[in-house]
């Protein structure tokens, strides 16, 4: 039953960001000369609803023993990842 608790919650979490982000992304001017619907007050209230959101999703994570290392990266980023194949170690001869 905690299983299916902790579910619902990642998904009401879910759903909570992508309704904010909406709300958000729909008020947003697309001129940068328009001024913002929103007050000062609204949007620091909304950052603060999403920094809120992220360490519940990484508390959640944590509980379920699951690292979380998804991070934003561009697609012409230099990959730093170095994988050898197992096939091409050779043993060191004495």
């Amino acid at each position: 039953m905690a299983e299916q608790a902790m579910t619902t919650e990642k998904r009401i979490l879910m759903a909570m960001r992508k309704t904010l982000g909406s709300i958000v992304k729909d008020v947003t001017p697309s001129s940068s000369a328009l001024k913002s619907p929103l007050t000062n007050e609204t949007i620091e209230n909304i950052r603060m609803c999403f920094g809120l959101i992220a360490a519940r999703e990484q508390e959640l994570a944590a509980e379920a023993g699951v690292e979380i290392k998804d991070r934003p990266h561009f697609t012409d980023e230099i990959v730093t990842d170095n994988v050898v194949s197992i096939g091409k170690i050779t043993p060191i001869k004495k």
